[in-house]
């Protein structure tokens, strides 16, 4: 399977447990790995033959954005769904950042990785 991969999409959206993220909301970044076979858009040129990434960026900069969730597990989740509505992509590899998660202690990054196919 081929990968069509989509690196650092930043979105605002009001997701977590406290009620201060829900109010005041944060940024989220969110890496996509989308299993495409590309062979046959690559044969014939044609952009209907594969996925449309600059769709899927904006369906999933529409998810981060939209309603929300307490945990970024759930966001993943609804993120992967968007992914594999579209029938090209046969697996996707979601990654979200929350950056500005509310923990007491220096950090860099919290991350939720999750794996999702048609299978």
């Amino acid at each position: 399977m081929d990968r069509v991969s989509l690196r650092g999409l930043t979105a605002r959206g009001h997701h977590g447990v406290f009620e201060w993220e829900r109010e005041k909301g944060q940024t989220f970044v969110v890496d996509l790995d989308l299993g495409v076979d590309t062979r046959a858009a690559a044969a014939g040129d044609d952009l209907a033959r594969t996925v449309h990434y600059g769709v899927v960026a904006e369906e999933v900069a529409a998810v981060v954005a939209g309603d929300p969730v307490d945990l970024i597990e759930t966001l993943a989740q609804r993120i992967a769904d968007t992914c594999l509505a579209h029938e090209a992509v046969q697996d996707v590899e979601v990654v979200v950042h929350k950056p500005d998660a509310p923990i007491a202690v220096p950090f860099d990054d919290v991350t939720i990785t999750i794996k999702r196919s048609r299978a």
